[in-house]
């Protein structure tokens, strides 16, 4: 049986989006999807996020660079959305190489995106820090400078973006600037500047990174529409997931960059219009990194089953994942949000051999009353708690599910009670990490 998606079902432009706190193995999606498009194209955040990728005996970890790297024929393009760490790049490029991936041609850069410098860094973990002994405690960032970077976005006056690193008037004028102002601010927080922020030293670093970098340089933006007009299929490439959109995930423990499907348009040039298909993955429990609220998160020996049974430590950090029971209150929300037209449920194997599973159907809130309505404030998220709706387990099968009819009954009526409160059909399965262990609906 094929694992692709017959042609007759995919449509012409595809986006692959979390629908929970991240990790839910969207890279392995796309690495699946990649090769019935013509681009893949990662549109938000920066390299605190990570999708791994198992091909064969070998396991990728990617952080900037989109999955489609993998597969042969498939541009990857690094969206204007996208915030770079050009030395992180430089290193995932070389990694790749290494290995026998070709990195040349297939990966276009856009200029417009902002790029993460040391100091971004450096205020990143300061601002943790500072913050971390106060009520409500740090966000839990992966202290690998996005937040700051997305700031000096905003900001403007003290922004560099990829394509100013081949000009090294400009970049010196600029740098001059920044240094004077970060270098003071990073020592009203106590934090001791050394050298690797001197004007010389950081100018010729970021110049020597604007060089390697420019054979992969484009306007991504004109480069997308091109690619459009010609007939090519486009696959966008969600990092993190809707539960830490800036906008509308647990705010304020969230990350900086519109990471649901809404950031496809501002992160590409590329109207939503275009995207036919919204691929929504999700995990058939639920994990989250770093502070804020997660009202079905267990503290027992079934999340600790879970995170070993998933290996849920970060690809990024290496942190231990926190675990609970699947949020369909939180789905539906994110799913809504998204625009969701198809799911796909990861890491359904973790939950063999559980005697019974449960699923988060509403929230009691503080009065009593129950809903069904996700609440994105983390404040307010903080004072629920989960109603559950418990079923019946299933031991992992003896022989490897060729289909979703050959899941035990007890698992098919896991997944039948998940489209019918989200409200949208679950597309793809996935029973393992390779390519090859993935379920796929009959077209």
């Amino acid at each position: 049986m094929s694992t692709r998606p017959s042609d007759s079902a995919r449509a012409s432009h595809t986006a692959v989006v979390g629908l929970q706190w991240g990790d839910e193995g969207k890279g392995k999606l796309v690495d699946l999807l990649a090769p019935d498009h013509d681009l893949t194209v990662r549109y938000n955040g920066g390299a605190n996020a990570g999708h791994t990728v198992v091909v064969g005996d070998e396991r990728y970890a990617l952080h900037l660079i989109p999955s489609g790297i993998l597969v042969p024929d498939c541009t990857c393009v690094v969206g204007n959305g996208v915030v770079v760490d050009p030395w992180k790049l430089l290193e995932e490029i070389e990694g790749l190489r290494g290995r026998g991936v070709e990195v040349s041609e297939n990966l276009r850069i856009s200029t417009r995106a902002h790029v993460v410098m040391p100091y971004h860094k450096l205020l990143d973990n300061a601002l943790e820090e500072a913050i971390s002994g106060q009520r409500g405690g740090a966000i839990g960032t992966t202290r690998r400078g996005i937040g700051p970077a997305y700031a000096d976005k905003v900001q403007r006056s003290t922004a560099i973006r990829v394509g100013d690193l081949r000009h090294r008037d400009r970049l010196e004028r600029r740098l001059e600037t920044i240094l004077s102002l970060r270098t003071r601010q990073l020592r009203s927080l106590g934090v001791e500047v050394g050298d690797e922020l001197s004007l010389p030293r950081l100018l010729e670093e970021s110049l020597a990174a604007g060089d390697a970098l420019a054979p992969h340089m484009a306007d991504t933006t004109w480069l997308l529409h091109d690619a459009i007009d010609a007939g090519k299929s486009i696959l966008f490439e969600g990092a993190n997931a809707c539960l830490l959109d800036v906008d509308h995930g647990t705010y304020p423990f969230v990350t900086s960059s519109n990471c649901s499907t809404l950031g496809i348009p501002a992160g590409t040039g590329v109207p939503l219009g275009h995207v036919d298909r919204v691929l929504g993955i999700m995990k058939a429990y639920s994990t989250r990194v770093g502070g804020g609220p997660f009202p079905s998160e267990l503290h027992d020996e079934i999340g600790d089953r879970i995170r070993e049974r998933g290996r849920e430590y970060g690809t990024t950090t290496g942190r231990p994942r926190r675990c609970g029971w699947l949020d369909l209150v939180a789905a539906k929300y994110t799913a809504m949000v998204c625009g969701v037209t198809g799911i796909a449920c990861t890491l359904f194997d973790v939950l063999g051999g559980l005697e019974e599973v449960s699923l988060c159907v509403g929230y009691r809130l503080p009065d009593g009353s129950v809903t069904d309505r996700f609440l994105p404030d983390a404040e307010d998220l903080m004072d629920v708690e989960p109603v559950y709706e418990t079923m019946s387990g299933w031991h992992d099968p003896v022989d490897p599910p060729t289909d979703r009819a050959s899941l035990p009954d007890a698992a098919r009526r896991y997944l039948d009670r998940i489209e019918s409160f989200v409200g949208v059909p679950i597309e793809i399965v996935s029973i393992g990490p390779e390519r090859s262990e993935v379920l796929v609906a009959a077209s």
